[in-house]
């Protein structure tokens, strides 16, 4: 065979490379197919999100820090009466206290009440178990209302002013309505509206509270996104259709208490705080 022939023949490949090209290009077209499947999925989410016109929201511990606030308040208090007392287990007390008043509540032991009404049953427990007695009827009212003027995380507003610039955005708390106001009015809360769970005569997680709230907004439930530190919350409100955007709040419960603020693949968006959020929804 001449060198002219020698370079016009079609090589011949053996089994194992033959094999093995196949297989490379198996393997390329498999990661091309997933490429492209996983493209089509991120088209169709960022396609799903921008179905929603309404940001619902978590209020304690997700928009306010509740626990400095009612350290705080106590400590406030407790300089007008020269009380001595250990205010941060006193706020982590007032707030253990809301899920079993809820839960007397939701089985009829209690009738039903507005939050401000079951903080106050909480409170005045906690202020015997102290051994506080001094406090007046009124002074005890007011003490309660510390609820009221909660303060916001650092993010919370100038996120939210971000977020309002593409979206509803609306409490949905378990804080009856002339708190969550009042609320708003105090730290600034640039809300469209605000939705409580009185209107529906339920607490989260009950699956009435996100029912009632999509109803008053006269948008289908994956219409609207639900956003809340707590994943309870979250996946409670996923069971009725809400879109949900779970942000971080890891000093909800102070300092020296460990919370879940891993991200998790069933959420829609999971965020380290508002701004973040704002920025992953384009706004």
């Amino acid at each position: 065979m001449n060198k002219h022939e020698e370079a016009n023949k079609t090589p011949t490949l053996s089994r194992r490379e033959l094999v093995s090209a196949g297989v490379t290009t198996g393997i390329a077209a498999m990661a091309a197919t997933s490429l492209s499947a996983g493209a089509q999925e991120s088209k169709d989410a960022r396609k799903s999100l921008n179905e929603v016109k309404a940001l619902t929201f978590d209020v304690f511990g997700t928009v306010v820090d509740w626990r400095s606030s009612i350290i705080r308040e106590g400590q406030l208090l407790g300089q007008r009466k020269g009380l001595d007392i250990d205010w941060a287990a006193f706020a982590d007390g007032w707030r253990k206290g809301y899920s079993p008043a809820m839960h007397r509540v939701r089985t009829g032991e209690l009738p039903w009440m507005p939050i401000d009404d079951l903080h106050r049953l909480i409170l005045v427990d906690l202020l015997e178990e102290s051994g506080i007695d001094t406090l007046s009827s009124e002074e005890i009212d007011e003490f309660n209302r510390a609820w009221h003027r909660l303060s916001p995380w650092p993010d919370s507003v100038p996120g939210l002013n971000r977020l309002k610039s593409g979206y509803l955005l609306v409490t949905l708390s378990n804080g009856n309505i002339s708190l969550l106001v009042n609320m708003a009015k105090n730290a600034g809360l640039p809300w469209d509206s605000v939705l409580s769970a009185e209107l529906s005569g339920h607490y989260k997680p009950d699956k009435e509270v996100y029912q009632k709230a999509a109803d008053l907004l006269d948008l289908a439930p994956g219409n609207v996104m639900m956003v809340a530190a707590h994943k309870g919350d979250l996946r409670a409100a996923q069971t009725v259709g809400f879109r949900a955007a779970f942000v971080s709040r890891p000093l909800e419960y102070g300092p020296d208490v460990e919370v879940d603020t891993s991200p998790e693949s069933e959420f829609d968006i999971n965020a380290v705080d508002f701004l973040d959020l704002a920025r992953q929804l384009g706004t």
